[in-house]
């Protein structure tokens, strides 16, 4: 069955301050791309690209500098539409 409403993305958001150097994905498959934005807390739009990352094993991603989120704040991690992945590690943005 296929559900009526799916995110193509997952959000985090934090009641208190965070640094995240690691999150799980579930059901994203190791090797998958991921773009990482700041969302406005008022509305959860995407503001600008905070981290550029590659799933790990188990749904595991490894950021290369921990992030700062602020309490009321989070982030979105939108996997490349594609599907497409590599095996390279985790990367920075303009990488």
């Amino acid at each position: 069955m296929t559900p009526l409403y799916e995110d193509p993305h997952f959000t985090f958001r934090f009641a208190e301050d965070r640094i995240i150097a690691r999150f799980h994905l579930e059901g994203i498959e190791a090797g998958r791309r991921l773009a990482i934005f700041r969302i406005d807390s008022a509305t959860g739009a995407r503001l600008d690209l905070m981290a550029a990352a590659t799933v790990g094993e188990g749904g595991w991603v490894d950021l290369p500098v921990p992030l700062l989120v602020r309490a009321g704040a989070g982030f979105i991690a939108a996997p490349d539409p594609s599907g497409s992945g590599n095996s390279d590690s985790t990367t920075e943005p303009g990488s």
